[in-house]
C-alpha cells in the first residue's frame, strides 16, 4: 500500500503527516498529490499561520520507494515523469507558499525524504535524526531539489561531498552547517516545531511572507534590484492593517494584536 498524507489542523498550524511506517514513510504519488492540495488550501486560508511537516513513526521520510522505482523501469520513462512531477510539485508548494513552513525531522531523512525536508522553510530535527542523500549508492541522481538547496547553502565541496559519498549526517552536524535550526531530543522534534509554529503565529502574516520572498530571491538579484524590492515589500506593509497595529502596539507599549 503506497504511503499516503495525513492533514490536521492544530489550532493556527496546519500539520501534514506522510504515513508509511513500514516503508518508513517512502513518498509516493498519491502522497505528493495530497500534499499539493493541503499546502495550497493552506495559503487560502486566514486562520492558519504556519505548516509543520513530519512523518508516522520513528522516521520522517526514507525518499523512494525502490521497488516501485524497479517496477517504474519496466513500465518506462514516462511514468516516471509523471510520477517526479508530483513530487516536484509538492516540493514546490512547499516553497512558494507564503506560510512558514517547518520539518519536525525524526529519525531518517533519506534521498527524497532529505530533499523534502530542506524544502521547508526551517528544520527542527531530533538528536537522533539523520540525514543522507543516498541516491549515488544506487546509481541515481539527486532529485526534489535536493541539490537546488545543497549548492546553495553549502561549500561547492560540501555539497559534493554528500551526493557522492551518501554519507550519513547526524542532527548536530547539520545545526553546524546552519541547515537545522534546532536540535532536540529524541521524540521531541515535533513538540518544538509545534511551539515555533506558535510563536510565529502571534506575528504578521504578511510581514513573515515578505520576509520569506525577499530571502528567496536575494540570490538572482543584483544589490539595486534587491533594495527595490525591500523598498516595495516595506511600503506594502507599512500600509497594511498589520503594520498600523504593529506601530501603534509598541508606541503604547502594549502587544501587537495582528490578524
Amino acid at each position: 500500500m503506497p504511503s499516503e498524507l495525513q492533514s490536521e489542523r492544530c489550532d493556527t498550524t496546519l500539520l501534514l503527516t506522510l504515513s508509511d511506517p513500514a516503508s518508513r514513510n517512502t513518498l509516493s504519488p498519491q502522497a505528493c498529490s495530497a500534499g499539493i492540495e493541503a499546502v495550497n488550501g493552506a495559503d487560502d486560508d486566514r486562520d492558519l499561520r504556519c505548516i509543520v511537516l513530519r512523518g508516522a513513526g520513528a522516521h520522517v521520510c526514507a525518499g523512494g520507494h525502490l521497488q516501485r522505482l524497479a517496477t517504474v523501469r519496466q513500465e518506462g520513462a514516462d511514468a516516471q515523469m509523471q510520477s517526479m512531477a508530483q513530487f516536484h510539485g509538492f516540493i514546490d508548494a512547499l516553497r512558494s507558499s507564503p506560510l512558514p513552513v517547518i520539518a519536525a525531522v525524526e529519525g531518517w531523512a533519506a534521498g527524497g525524504g532529505c530533499s523534502l525536508a530542506l524544502a521547508c522553510d526551517l528544520i527542527v530535527a531530533a538528536e537522533d535524526a539523520r540525514f543522507v542523500m543516498s541516491y549515488s549508492r544506487v546509481g541515481l541522481s539527486p532529485d526534489g531539489g535536493g541539490s537546488w538547496h545543497l549548492a546553495r547553502a553549502l561549500p561547492r565541496a560540501l555539497a559534493l561531498q554528500a551526493f557522492w559519498l551518501a554519507e550519513p549526517m547526524t542532527a548536530r552536524r547539520w545545526h553546524e552547517l546552519g541547515l537545522v535550526v534546532a536540535v532536540t531530543d529524541s521524540g521531541q522534534a515535533l513538540a518544538h516545531a509545534l511551539s515555533l509554529a506558535k510563536q510565529l503565529a502571534t506575528m504578521a502574516p504578511n510581514a513573515l511572507a515578505s520576509a520569506k520572498a525577499l530571502v528567496d530571491a536575494a540570490p538572482q538579484a543584483t544589490l539595486r534590484e534587491h533594495l527595490d524590492s525591500e523598498r516595495d515589500h516595506f511600503v506594502r506593509n507599512l500600509f497594511h492593517a498589520n503594520g498600523g497595529e504593529g506601530v501603534d502596539a509598541f508606541l503604547a507599549k502594549r502587544p501587537a494584536r495582528f490578524s
